[in-house]
């Protein structure tokens, strides 16, 4: 018989998260540093997305194997989730550390392939990690407080590299003497390093993991393990996967799919609207329009981290359901909103609504399908989750170029009304889902 499992305080709940800030700093130095990391090392820009695999290739390998993986471990000393997030914490901070030393485009391209593979086995046992620790009424703070490190740390990510590059001057240089990769640079890989291990070590000091039973330890000691058998689980998981969990396939089929659309043409929009230019027609108008999307991106990001915990309340008291169909709706509004404003200080209107609704992406769908989910294959269902996330990444990348071209007429502004549109349709494919609590989460309503 399971245990209830004990109420944890709200420190403990931060202690326990303080780890998914170093993984989402470094996730955030990916985003904004690594494409202009490329550029400093002669990358062509039109082999940016492949150049880029590594981020869809590993999220969809890494996190369900490692997932299935950790369903099956138990150490009496180091649990069951913890030894995945501080190898892969391990891990990235090495190659943080190494990324900037880079000579050459093929180094950096590998170490980005080594870093997010680090970073997604650090990353996927920390949702299921909430699900294994709290109970039902304090789950929807766990996941959000994923959100609001989320928001920290990608938001930190970007102020070290504006900080950095006023401080330290100076580049080294590549293997053919050519200038490279600015010591600026080095700065903000370097302190990703540190929060990488840091965090996930305090984590993992701080927070001890619930044991088995003996039934459960029992089972995990008779079953027979092959190389193939996290494989085996992840099939068997899909085949019979909660319609709940089918549901939210097609809300992320939406929702991500337009994500992606924006981060890939929002500076393109700016730059149009804004400064009434493009890349080709005059590159420093550009590249001022690129500076002022940094800034709107890192205000949605402390929009992010600072109502992560309102919408806890606020999931307590409407469902979480409908939490994520008004954020969802507010998204769509910011970007239909968006490509109309030509004042650059308007910008920072929107992004209120975006920020808010980035906050209930990262962490309330996790709160709407917890329930569905047998606990004992809590890690492989969430690796699952996080295939539904990066298989619209890959379609989106194989199909929008066409669709760009061919229906949206290279209008880079017509990308982000695309992109708000399929946020609306996300929001009506969540209305329709079908949230199944369990009787710990109908117990805990009343």
């Amino acid at each position: 018989m399971q245990l209830s499992k004990p109420r944890l305080s709200f420190w403990q709940i931060i202690n326990m998260n303080v780890g998914f800030f170093g993984i989402q700093y470094s996730f955030g130095l990916q985003q904004t540093a690594v494409n202009p990391l490329y550029s400093f090392l002669h990358a062509k820009p039109e082999d940016l997305p492949l150049l880029n695999l590594a981020g869809p290739m590993t999220g969809l390998l890494i996190q369900p194997i490692i997932g299935a993986l950790s369903d099956k471990t138990w150490h009496p000393r180091w649990g069951r989730r913890k030894p995945y997030f501080l190898i892969g914490a391990i891990f990235c901070s090495l190659c943080l550390f190494a990324f900037p030393f880079s000579r050459a485009l093929w180094m950096a391209v590998g170490l980005l392939w080594i870093l997010d593979a680090a970073n997604n086995t650090a990353m996927e046992p920390y949702r299921a990690f909430i699900a294994d620790k709290l109970p039902a009424s304090q789950r929807a703070m766990g996941f959000l407080t994923q959100s609001f490190f989320t928001g920290l740390g990608i938001t930190l990510a970007n102020l070290s590299l504006f900080f950095f590059q006023k401080i330290i001057t100076g580049e080294s240089v590549t293997d053919d003497g050519q200038p490279g990769i600015p010591y600026w640079v080095y700065g903000s890989f370097f302190v990703g390093a540190l929060c990488s291990i840091v965090s996930v070590a305090w984590s993992v000091y701080k927070t001890p993991e619930i044991p088995p039973t003996p039934e459960e330890l029992a089972h995990l000691r008779a079953e027979h393990r092959g190389i193939l058998t996290p494989f085996r689980e992840i099939i068997t998981a899909i085949s019979g996967m909660p319609k709940t969990l089918w549901q939210l396939a097609l809300v992320y089929l939406f929702q991500w799919y337009a994500m992606f659309c924006y981060w890939q043409f929002i500076s393109h929009s700016i730059a149009k609207s804004v400064w009434g230019t493009t890349a080709e027609a005059n590159p420093k108008l550009y590249e001022e329009a690129v500076g002022w999307t940094g800034l709107v991106n890192g205000f949605y990001n402390i929009v992010t981290f600072l109502s992560a915990f309102i919408l806890v309340s606020m999931a307590r008291k409407f469902t979480a359901k409908r939490v994520h169909v008004v954020c969802l709706l507010l998204a769509s509004i910011s970007l239909f909103i968006l490509p109309q404003i030509q004042d650059r200080y308007w910008l920072f209107l929107p992004m209120i609504g975006f920020g808010i609704a980035w906050a209930s992406m990262m962490g309330v769908p996790y709160i709407m399908v917890v329930g569905s989910i047998p606990k004992e294959k809590y890690g492989v269902y969430m690796g699952i989750i996080n295939m539904m996330i990066v298989v619209p990444m890959i379609l989106q990348t194989l199909s929008f170029g066409y669709i760009y071209k061919h229906l949206l007429g290279d209008d880079p502004s017509r990308a982000i009304l695309f992109a708000a549109v399929l946020l609306l349709l996300a929001a009506i494919a969540t209305m329709r889902m079908k949230v199944v609590l369990t009787e710990e989460e109908l117990s805990s309503e009343q």
